[in-house]
């Protein structure tokens, strides 16, 4: 006999051989078709999987777990299981379609699916309409999903039988005693560990949303194929509202309303992932530098200046060279020893404990706070490329703390509490989420510097030090750098997809790797700490955040343009410049709307510009010095007022710096 206890709060005691389901329903638990799926154990799995051990279950719905009273937890593995359901559908109608096609891979992610196909037909809007077609005839069959097993060689047989040479590939580099599964729908077969549903046609609403370009494997030397993305949900009315919101994110993305406000446009000829910022999105990002350099020459911090590039030697020392090669952009052959070659910097790392370096240090000398400006290269793949997000340059505020081990909770809550400022004060803080970046002793990649001992320090210290300052974290396995565990502050696009906005990291290597030390009281040499951290981090990518964030329309301290002074009538236009004058003498950033241009015209086109505030002018306006005042708010009309009140009110916005 088997013991489950289920997250819903009963206890259930099973023969060996029962499935969860059976458990389930001979335990006297209630549930109805909306379950999908359980997690047995902390594994997600079928309804269908056979018990053979004591486990802790929850029974998993598209919405979440069930806890008790009906709680529903938060847990996206029924989420998962229907939309890789979902995938298999979809390699079905591709398969039925286009028969030599060949799949690759078909996995769920976030609010979605895909599957990667390599097919000389090219897939365009109508193709992905025939191809739903052919999924709905699929969930009509509602074939049931049918799990079984094959010896390795039986395996690569049946799939080179088959013409699957990327499944044939996938089952070769499995381990040795490896598992290999497959699921049948129907005269449909496809490698797969699952877990799926009971059958096609649970899936109700579903749609097919883009295809793209994706490298095999991810390796932009590999064959590149088609990437098919979907959704699906288990009712129309979900996937309606899914649908309604993903259309009014693209309103809001800053890949479209970026280059339509002139923030930023790209050019072929430049290359993916080199944007190029125009007045407004240069004048925001100087903005944003100045605060953060001033901020953080408040907090004690060290303004550096270092190279882009430097030799191999250093990126040897500090590790990167073995670690990071693939991601940066080498001047030279890597591997001819004989020949001197460089590489422009991915990080600023190594290159401010230089600064470190060049006295001896005591105990008194510390923590020292060095931080830049810092503009670095990583050569992302081009699939990856989007807008200001994912780039190849960027420029990111950078800072490097080295310090004595007494002082590293307080100067990471420092470094916590000025990241939060700051993102508090764009307006982000709110939405992003914290991620306790941890390593993975079996990565097979030899990811990491430094023994196991090391790293359950520096993760244990950090872990103490996050419980202490009470932060909110979800954990992430095989997330951490390569020398140290680090704090990512996570933040999502406005369909979904997350990227690390801000990170502090923990580095108990480098420092002896650089020979860096310090005189302590008692007069021996110690090493030192060092904590990595961002305050705002890449400012491109804050600037797509805040151009999404705000639909375009950035808090008044941040905008291009201020106010736009709008003459009623060309009568009026040497009030206007007089009033401009007068604005631009308080350090406001205005402009003067004349020409042939009706007035209505001007407004709206100050309002589609979203510039905080219009200053409407005539002859009342010149008369008593006064200015009729808008705001962008829904053309928000805030009345007469005198030109010196007006300043008065637009300082203090200013100053304050008002969201």
């Amino acid at each position: 006999m088997f013991e489950l206890t289920f997250a819903s709060g009963e206890i259930v005691c099973c023969e060996a051989g029962k499935s969860v389901f059976d458990a389930a329903k001979e335990g006297g638990i209630v549930f109805g078709r909306e379950v999908i799926a359980a997690r047995l154990n902390g594994k997600v799995t079928e309804l269908t999987h056979v018990i053979d051990c004591d486990a802790e279950v929850t029974l998993l719905t598209f919405a979440g777990g069930i806890g008790k009273g009906g709680e529903i937890l938060p847990d996206h593995g029924g989420a998962d299981v229907f939309r890789h359901t979902t995938s298999h559908i979809l390699a079905e109608a591709i398969k039925r379609l286009y028969p030599d096609a060949k799949l690759a891979i078909g996995p769920a992610i976030e609010n979605g699916f895909y599957y990667d196909i390599d097919c000389e037909t090219s897939v365009t809007p109508e193709i992905l309409s025939a191809i739903e077609g052919e999924m709905k005839k699929i969930v009509r069959e509602n074939a049931k999903l049918e799990r079984f097993e094959l010896p390795r060689e039986e395996a690569i047989s049946y799939m080179k039988e088959r013409n699957e040479p990327y499944k044939v590939e996938l089952i070769e580099d499995l381990p040795a005693d490896a598992v290999i599964s497959f699921y049948r729908q129907g005269d449909f077969v496809d490698l797969c560990a699952g877990p799926h549903l009971f059958s096609t046609g649970a899936v109700k609403a579903f749609k097919l949303t883009s295809s793209t370009g994706a490298y095999w494997r991810g390796d932009s030397k590999r064959k590149m194929l088609q990437r098919i993305y979907g959704t699906s949900f288990p009712t129309k009315e979900e996937l309606n509202a899914y649908l309604a919101a993903q259309e009014e994110a693209l309103k809001r993305d800053h890949n479209k309303l970026g280059r339509e406000l002139e923030y930023f446009t790209t050019v072929d000829c430049i290359g993916q992932g080199l944007p190029v910022l125009l007045p407004k999105g240069t004048r925001v990002v100087q903005l944003l530098q100045r605060w953060v350099e001033d901020t953080e020459q408040a907090k004690g911090c060290l303004l550096t200046k270092t190279p882009l590039m430097a030799k191999r030697d250093l990126y040897k020392i500090s590790g990167h060279w073995d670690h990071y090669l693939d991601g940066m952009f080498v001047l030279g052959d890597p591997y001819d020893e004989t020949k001197e070659c460089f590489a422009l910097r991915p990080m600023t790392c190594p290159f401010q404990y230089q600064v470190y370096l060049n006295k001896k240090r005591s105990y008194r000398d510390l923590p020292m706070r060095l931080t830049e400006t810092s503009t670095l290269f990583r050569n992302e793949d081009s699939g990856e490329m989007h807008g200001l997000i994912r780039v190849r340059q960027f420029t990111i505020s950078e800072g490097h703390y080295i310090l004595r081990p007494d002082q590293l909770e307080e100067e990471f809550k420092g470094c916590l509490e000025l990241a939060k400022y700051m993102l508090d004060t764009v307006g982000l803080l709110e939405d992003c989420t914290f991620r306790f970046s941890q390593w993975d002793p079996a990565n097979p990649n030899n990811k990491y510097e430094g023994t196991k001992e090391q790293w359950e320090e520096a993760q244990a210290t950090m872990g103490k030090i996050l419980d202490h300052l009470g932060v909110k974290y979800t954990i992430g396995i095989d997330e951490a750098a390569f020398y140290g565990p680090k704090l990512d502050i996570q933040y999502k696009n406005v369909f979904g997809k997350e990227d690390t906005l801000v990170t502090i990291q923990i580095d108990m290597l480098l420092a002896k790797k650089f020979g860096m030390e310090y005189t302590d009281s008692d007069n021996t040499q110690k090493t030192p700490y060092i904590i990595h951290r961002t305050s705002l981090g890449c400012y491109e990518r804050t600037l797509a955040y805040m151009i999404e964030k705000y639909a375009g329309a950035m808090p008044m301290w941040l905008s291009p343009t201020q106010v736009t002074v709008i003459p009623v009538s060309e009568a009026f236009d040497d009030y206007a410049y007089e009033v401009l004058g007068k604005l631009k003498a308080a350090g406001i950033r205005a402009d003067v709307s004349t020409g042939s241009d009706t007035f209505k015209y001007r407004i709206r086109q100050a309002q589609l510009e979203k510039v905080p505030y219009m200053l409407i002018v005539g002859g009342n306006e010149a008369e008593s010095a006064s200015v009729s005042v808008r705001s962008r708010k829904e053309g928000e009309n805030l009345g007469s007022m005198k030109l010196t009140d007006f300043l008065a009110m637009a300082e203090e916005e200013i100053r304050t710096k008002k969201r």
